[in-house]
């Protein structure tokens, strides 16, 4: 079966989150020489394929196979996958089954290689991802069989097939924060504590602040406010509390205490609450590691193209590799309409990924 021929299949089922939909099975009938883990959890399905070759490294390719709801506005059916002018619509076209069936088709076809070849796939990248990858990492921990190297083949590329992979992600810290007052009538505000007054010269000590000055893989972590919020919508009562929401996305050089610490000295003085979230934690792969440099050489023989090392853009499941100390990238088509209505991606696209990863397989050095 050619690699189109897969794709198309795999966009035909409706895996909407954490349905797989049957695509767990379908993949590992394709792929009868590889040995079948799986791990289900909470409705959740994870699979992890693997087939040893020789005592060399152990490169694992890993994805999703779930997809976001279709929504509304599709000019087609979203899983009735529609070729036009060089280009497949269809849910999950570009995030992330274009990147499934180009790697298991390059793991199917593989006929030698120094070490392991392993799949790592799952049900529940877009949801929670509660049970999804990394239940399945803690499982291969156990048993000794964490993979040394992976590809995440999530949609990456910006504008040309090829200019950018991902070395690391920022991770996301999520801070509520409640300043405590007391509510009064307007027209006797110095009977009241206004926490509106009380933040506002303050305000500028947190909104759009940058906790570090960034490095080469990371932008500055940044407070962004997103929420701001208090009182009854009445214009004669004073709030009794005004609640404050922001998000950080932070490299490796700031941490959740240093969040935490500038609060406190910024708001010092005040009566507050605040509460931080870590969602995900940061992660980079060193330029210099093994998978970084090879996957660089791969995309340039068979694109042409200098591949740019990036670490912008929101979280996936890459984040549970780096937690592992597994050298992971990220390398996939053009990321320009994922999640959106008649998503798509072209036929050369999939092909290039396609032979990128055939590439990296076929000249796997010690």
């Amino acid at each position: 079966m050619h690699v189109i021929d897969f794709f198309l299949k795999i966009l035909a089922a409706e895996s909407v989150t954490p349905d797989d939909a049957g695509l767990m099975q379908l993949i590992e009938a394709y792929l009868p020489e590889y040995q079948a883990r799986y791990l289900n959890e909470g409705g959740v399905k994870n699979l992890f394929l693997s087939r040893k070759f020789g005592e060399g490294a152990h490169l694992c390719f890993a994805g999703h196979v779930d997809v976001v709801p279709a929504g509304e506005s599709w000019e087609s059916n979203p899983f009735d996958p529609m070729i036009k002018e060089g280009r497949i619509y269809a849910r999950g076209a570009q995030d992330m089954k274009s990147g499934v069936a180009a790697f298991v088709q390059a793991c199917r076809e593989v006929e030698d290689f120094d070490g392991t070849l392993s799949i790592l796939l799952t049900s529940d990248e877009e949801g929670d991802a509660t049970y999804g990858t990394q239940i399945m990492l803690r499982h291969l921990q156990e048993i000794d069989m964490l993979p040394d190297y992976c590809v995440v083949a999530e949609p990456t590329c910006e504008t040309t097939f090829g200019d950018a992979i991902k070395i690391g992600r920022r991770g996301s810290i999520n801070g509520y924060l409640t300043i405590h007052g007391k509510q009064g009538h307007a027209a006797y505000p110095e009977k009241a504590v206004n926490p509106v007054h009380q933040i506002a010269p303050i305000l500028e000590k947190i909104a759009g602040v940058n906790l570090d000055n960034g490095d080469e893989d990371f932008a500055p972590s940044q407070m962004v406010i997103t929420d701001i919020r208090g009182g009854m919508e009445v214009t004669n009562v004073t709030p009794n509390s005004l609640k404050i929401m922001f998000n950080v996305r932070n490299s490796t050089n700031t941490t959740e205490a240093d969040v935490k610490a500038h609060v406190e000295q910024a708001l010092e003085g005040l009566d507050f609450t605040l509460r931080l979230d870590q969602g995900s934690y940061p992660f980079v792969t060193q330029r210099d590691s093994r998978i970084v440099q090879q996957i660089t050489e791969s995309i340039q023989a068979v694109t042409g193209v200098q591949t740019r090392l990036s670490t912008a853009g929101g979280t996936s499941d890459a984040r549970f590799m780096g937690q592992y100390g597994i050298d992971v990238v990220e390398f996939g088509v053009i990321n320009d309409t994922i999640h959106a209505p008649n998503e798509r991606t072209s036929i050369a696209e999939v092909e290039g990924l396609y032979e990128v990863f055939t590439h990296l397989i076929k000249h796997w050095k010690r």
